[in-house]
Formats: structure tokens, sequence, C-alpha cells
């Protein structure tokens, strides 16, 4: 299963790839940060895509602006601190919604 993560905190990102990857089924094929760097990414590579988890507050905005730029047509597990976004993440592909701070089992 191919992967993305759109995080833009270092060290959570790594956190979730490597909780991720402990499954020998999945890999993370790259992390973006941005909303910019995430519409490009996806332009190109969506199709090779199995599942997104995403972070809601990016240091450019909400993540939702991505599915105003771009047709996001695989699942998302939304990723946040916050549970006000809910509803909001369900209705834009949502299949999960994890509380950070996360751990192993939450993924």
């Amino acid at each position: 299963m191919n992967i993305l993560i759109i995080e833009d905190e270092n060290k959570t990102a790594e956190l979730l790839k490597e909780f991720i990857e402990e499954n020998e089924h999945c890999l993370v094929v790259n992390i973006c940060q941005s909303i910019e760097n995430t519409v490009k990414y996806l332009t190109k590579n969506q199709s090779k895509l199995d599942l997104i988890f995403m972070d809601i507050q990016l240091a450019d905005g909400e993540s939702f602006e991505i599915f105003n730029q771009i047709e996001v047509t695989k699942p998302v597990v939304f990723c946040t601190a916050f549970d006000k976004y809910m509803l909001k993440a369900f209705k834009n592909n949502g299949i999960g919604y994890i509380l950070k701070p996360f751990q192993q089992k939450d993924i």
C-alpha cells in the first residue's frame, strides 16, 4: 500500500511514517509539508497512491484548501490535535480521524 503523509511538523511526520511502515505491506512514498506542495504532488502522483494521512492545520492554511484546488480521489485519514473538524473531514474523503498525540495503536 502506497501512502502519502501531509504533515508540516517534521518530528510528527517521521513518527507517523515509522508507525505506518511497521506494517510490511505499507510504504510511505512521500511527505508533503504544505498545501502548495501537496497539490503539485497529487496532480502528478495521485494515481499511484492508496491512502493519504493528512494533518488539518498546516503552516500555509487548513488542508481542506487542497480539496478546493484538486479533486482528491483517495481515502484520507485525518490527523489533528483538534476534534472540531471531524464532520468536515468526513465530508472530504475522510475514512478516519486520529487525534494527536497519537500512538502506534491509533495508526
